[in-house]
């Protein structure tokens, strides 16, 4: 597959062990639980349409600051799925998907691709990557999509595990990442959807 895939994870400038365990992750990069803790605390904000794309599950979108059209990529309804933002720090180009664990490989190789057609390599800088979603479901579902940040996205009310945070969006502009929940999810969201249920 690509080489895209093989790029080193840093996080504050230090390369990470892919072999890790999500909690170790989590308990030798204290950032990361205080990132997590300063995105779940703050409420959702509500989404207008207007500049707005969203995405949906086994979706993806790439934009740039340049486009007339989209300010926002934003989806929700991410429970068990995960939302990933990747953005390229010298072009600005910013991709956010709806992962739900099937096809990850591929969908991940289509958006280094996508992300390296949005990013002028002369333009330098380096890829940024955030991770939204998952919480401890009964059947361990978000636990095997993460490497299989469990903890950091659950609360638990009447003895039933629900995620904090079920949508997310992406300021194209300012790179800002924020809790949100949308209004409309168009264009075409049930034939979007029914995508979906066909198994496509």
């Amino acid at each position: 597959r690509s080489s895209d895939l093989d790029m080193p994870l840093l996080i504050d400038g230090r390369r990470v062990d892919l072999s890790s365990s999500v909690l170790e992750l989590r308990d030798s990069h204290p950032c990361l639980l205080e990132t997590a803790r300063a995105l779940t605390s703050k409420p959702a904000e509500i989404v207008e349409p207007k500049g707005l794309l969203y995405v949906q599950q086994r979706e993806f979108a790439v934009t740039t600051p340049s486009d007339r059209s989209v300010s926002v990529l934003g989806s929700e309804d991410a429970t068990t799925c995960h939302l990933l933002v990747v953005r390229h720090t010298g072009s600005g180009a910013v991709c956010l998907a709806h992962c739900d664990g099937s096809d990850t490989e591929d969908e991940v190789s289509m958006i280094m691709s996508c992300m390296n057609s949005f990013s002028n390599k002369l333009d330098g800088g380096r890829l940024e990557l955030h991770l939204v979603g998952g919480f401890s479901d009964d059947r361990h579902l978000s636990q095997a999509l993460t490497k299989q940040l469990v903890k950091l996205n659950d609360k638990v009310e009447n003895s039933i595990h629900f995620p904090i945070i079920y949508g997310i969006a992406v300021n194209v502009q300012t790179a800002e990442i924020y809790n949100a929940t949308f209004q409309e999810k168009g264009p075409e969201e049930d034939l979007r959807s029914a995508r979906i249920l066909t198994g496509g």
